[in-house]
Parts: C-alpha cells; sequence; structure tokens
C-alpha cells in the first residue's frame, strides 16, 4: 500500500510509463469473474488529475454491475470498475492541486468508463476533493459513493431545521450518513431499520423513534422520507411533504400527486463541491465513518463474497 503524503516520482509530464494494475471484468458472472490486470496509464485530459490510488470500497451499483443486472447503458467490455476513490495526486494539471495532497473522489463509472479499481486513475478535477484530515484513507474511501449519495438526496428533499424526516434503511451505508447529515443540519430525525440489531446504531447517531416494523410510524407525520431500499412507506410521509428514494431497482415512487406529495427516485452524480462538504463534516466530527472489513488488492474476489454475504455494519475496503 503507498503510504499516506507521499505521492510517486512522475517519468514526464502529465502520466507515461509501465502499465498500472487494474480490476476488470471481461464477462459477467459471480465474483471470479474479477481479474487483477495490467492495463495502461491513464491518458489526462486539460482539466483532469492523476491520482494513485490507496484504498476504494465495494458499492452494491459494483456488485449489480459485475453480475450485468445493469442492463442498457453497462459500458463496453473489458472494464475497470469502481467508484469510489481515496488517493494521493500525482498530477495536479491545471486544478490548483499539487502533488503529495490527499484526496478522495467519486466517478460516475457507469456513464463516464473511468473506473476507480486502478493504481493510478484520471478524473475531472470537478469530482475531486481533499481528504478528510481526521480519518485514514481507507476510512475515506467509505464515502464518496455512499455520502454524496446522501448528501444530494438531502439537498432535493430540502429538509429545513425544525422539519421531520424518516430515514428508511437509516443503518445502512447511505441511511447511516444521511441519518447523520441531517443531524448535523438541526433536523429531527426518525429512523426505519431492519432488525434490532441496528436500534442501537441508530438511537447512538441522533435519530429518536427508531422503528422496525413500519406499521409502527405515525401516519402522514413527516415533512420528508428518505428511502434508501424500496420500503415505500409512503403513508409516513404528510400530506405537501416530499419522497425521496435511491432504490432504482425497486421502482418509481407511487403516485403521490393527489396529496399533494413530491417525489423522485434520485441519481448520484459527480461532485467535487459536494465531498469538500462532508469532509468538513467529517472533520467537525458531525460524520463518522464506518470499516467493516479491508482486503489487499489481491483478495478482491474474497471481498465481493464477503459483501454478498450482507449483515455489514460499515463498507468493505480494498487497499491498493
Amino acid at each position: 500500500m503507498i503510504a499516506e503524503g507521499v505521492a510517486p516520482p512522475v517519468s514526464s509530464s502529465r502520466v507515461k510509463g509501465s502499465p498500472v494494475r487494474a480490476i476488470q471484468i471481461d464477462r459477467f458472472g459471480t465474483p471470479d469473474v474479477l481479474s487483477l490486470v495490467e492495463a495502461p496509464q491513464p491518458e489526462p485530459g486539460p482539466e483532469e488529475v492523476v491520482i494513485r490510488t490507496v484504498a476504494t470500497s465495494i458499492n452494491p451499483v459494483d456488485d449489480k454491475t459485475r453480475e450485468g443486472a445493469i442492463g442498457e447503458g453497462t459500458p463496453p467490455l473489458p472494464m475497470t470498475l469502481g467508484w469510489d476513490l481515496a488517493g494521493i495526486v500525482v498530477d495536479g494539471g491545471s486544478s490548483g492541486l499539487r502533488a503529495g495532497e490527499r484526496v478522495i473522489a467519486m466517478s460516475h463509472q457507469l456513464s463516464s468508463g473511468r473506473g476507480t479499481w486502478a493504481d493510478l486513475v484520471a478524473l475531472p478535477a470537478q469530482a475531486v476533493a481533499a481528504a478528510p484530515e481526521a480519518v485514514s484513507l481507507v476510512e475515506a474511501a467509505t464515502l464518496p459513493l455512499a455520502g454524496l449519495t446522501a448528501l444530494q438526496t438531502l439537498d432535493w428533499l430540502a429538509v429545513s431545521a425544525g422539519e421531520r424526516l424518516l430515514v428508511a434503511g437509516a443503518a445502512g451505508a447511505v441511511g447511516g450518513l444521511a441519518l447523520q447529515i441531517a443531524r448535523a443540519r438541526g433536523i429531527e430525525v426518525d429512523a426505519l431499520v431492519s432488525r434490532d440489531a441496528q436500534v442501537a446504531f441508530a438511537h447512538g447517531h441522533g435519530a429518536g423513534l427508531v422503528a422496525t416494523d413500519s406499521s409502527d410510524l405515525q401516519e402522514r407525520s413527516y415533512d420528508a422520507v428518505f428511502d434508501t431500499f424500496g420500503a415505500f412507506v409512503t403513508e409516513a410521509v404528510a400530506d405537501g411533504g416530499r419522497y425521496a428514494s435511491i432504490a432504482t431497482q425497486a421502482g418509481p415512487v407511487p403516485d403521490l400527486s393527489a396529496r399533494g406529495v413530491r417525489t423522485t427516485v434520485n441519481q448520484v452524480r459527480e461532485d467535487g463541491a459536494g465531498l469538500n462538504e462532508l469532509t468538513r463534516l467529517v472533520d467537525r466530527g458531525s460524520l463518522h465513518l464506518r470499516v467493516h472489513s479491508t482486503f489487499g488488492l489481491h483478495e478482491i474476489q474474497a471481498a465481493h463474497e464477503r459483501f454478498l454475504q450482507g449483515s455489514l455494519a460499515g463498507k468493505i475496503t480494498v487497499t491498493f
């Protein structure tokens, strides 16, 4: 693993040199289709930053892409997987970032084809932000995709201090961050979790009521609902409220326009400014990151197998 704060030398202007290691698939299937291969070094554009990857994490979208469940819009094979990145700047180009700086980034791998599971990654400067100083880069690698999904969805919900928010799936990777971000904004948050073992986490991170059964939720009492897994607890949102889902696989939110409720299925986007906001929350102590377990790059298949087992108290991270 590359030592934090130390950038490797660059052989010439921008990046040229020997091949890099990358995790790719050339077919869809079970974790055994994941291969560690040699790939060409990235050829960055003028507005791109080259980053030496120190750590990444596994997200549900990585699993779905690997097994071929995305369908249309999947980048052509072979492809390098990965959305999350925490690492060290090798070449900042014209971005103002300097070699040796610790950064985090999220690449929208499905739309751009730029996977982050490689030694060197070139990404648009606007998708990169300073890494939190209060945590290691391994911990920081859990933040980009889940954190931006939580932040951007909360921004769409536009919940303000004094309003009531329900987070369904509040102990998951996205829901746990959404709970903490909302509390940092002064929002009153209740939580729906899937099992009793998650109740203490939700209470401990600021939730008021924590339910494991949706029938325990008071009907039409929340200004906004953040649904992370397709719970569709639509009776919980107040008339005139907002309901956001991120569970694209569950389909659209039922039409609630007759009650004046706005709905969306939110899609995450690359967002360096949002990452900077998340970094500030981590460094301020308002946002706590969770690593369930860490695997080396050569253990990528085992890392995916553990991800598939579920019951994770944090994210699966992979170090380079």
